[in-house]
């Protein structure tokens, strides 16, 4: 995988931190993003001397529209393609809460931010001979439907409506956006890391962290942050999947997704509110 450049969102922690310490070790070039310049420069340096890679953090609210089209602008400043972007970053929040922009914070950086970034970067994933970009999202998007109306401004808020949402908003985009590249090199997929023990859900408070969990605990299936990464090295590296697409994956094998996320219609209509949103109406993939 030496030269094979990764963008990855989310890096410093949890799952992002173990999946670019993965791909480290496989010689990928690293492209690492997240808000917190002290853990994202550690990081580089503990890759960069322990594994003797390239490797570059570039600090990034991914909730952000402006900080997300500065993180493209250096990126095309710097590269000439990309081969693999991971959308890993994310966050859930007990209170409503809007981004800078004035979107729910959930929305905003579970979904929109990465929807922005990929488009932004779509040429210079174009510019590789076998693209892959692969997004995070989670079983918290099985029995959830978009309400379009009450999803970037909502007028009634709850915290597990609004990050189960987001997380359909993942699978929605990435089978809507695979189709849409099916005569390219690049492949598109999504996955469910499972229950992982990370910091995700810290902020909604200890009580409810713990709850998050002991659930997993109590079902025998909660995972280290390595563990939870695994699909994501997995889809970045493997040839098995080369020229796989549209798919979603859990444990790295192939599974169905909900019913609703296989709604064109409602694909459709979250493409064009994301492209709105995002002052992009224009583009073109």
């Amino acid at each position: 995988m030496n030269n094979k450049t990764c963008l990855i969102t989310g890096a410093t922690s949890g799952i992002g931190k173990s999946t670019a310490i993965a791909l480290a070790k496989l010689g990928f070039i690293l492209i690492l993003t997240a808000r917190s310049d002290d853990k994202g420069f550690e990081l580089v340096n503990k890759l960069q001397k322990k594994y003797k890679v390239q490797a570059e953090f570039i600090k990034t609210d991914i909730s952000s529209l402006k900080e997300v089209k500065q993180l493209s602008e250096q990126i095309k400043q710097k590269y000439g393609r990309i081969d693999v972007l991971i959308n890993n970053a994310g966050s859930r929040f007990a209170d409503y809460k809007k981004s800078v922009d004035g979107i729910e914070l959930t929305f905003a950086t579970n979904h929109l931010g990465h929807f922005y970034l990929t488009l932004l970067l779509i040429d210079l994933l174009k510019k590789s001979s076998s693209a892959r970009i692969i997004n995070v999202s989670s079983s918290a998007h099985l029995g959830k439907s978009i309400d379009f109306e009450n999803i970037a401004n909502p007028k009634n808020y709850e915290r597990r409506e609004a990050y189960g949402q987001s997380k359909l908003a993942n699978v929605l985009f990435t089978y809507a956006l695979a189709r849409q590249l099916i005569k390219s090199e690049i492949t598109v997929n999504a996955l469910d890391p499972g229950g992982v023990a990370s910091n995700l859900g810290r902020n909604d408070g200890l009580i409810s962290w713990t709850k998050h969990i002991g659930y997993y605990l109590v079902k025998r299936e909660l995972l280290t942050p390595k563990q939870g990464a695994a699909t994501s090295v997995y889809l970045t590296s493997s040839p098995k999947v080369a020229g796989v697409t549209g798919k979603y994956f859990y444990l790295k094998k192939e599974k169905k997704s909900s019913p609703e996320s296989y709604d064109e219609e409602a694909a459709k209509k979250l493409w064009d509110l994301s492209l709105k949103i995002c002052g992009m109406e224009d583009q073109t993939i």
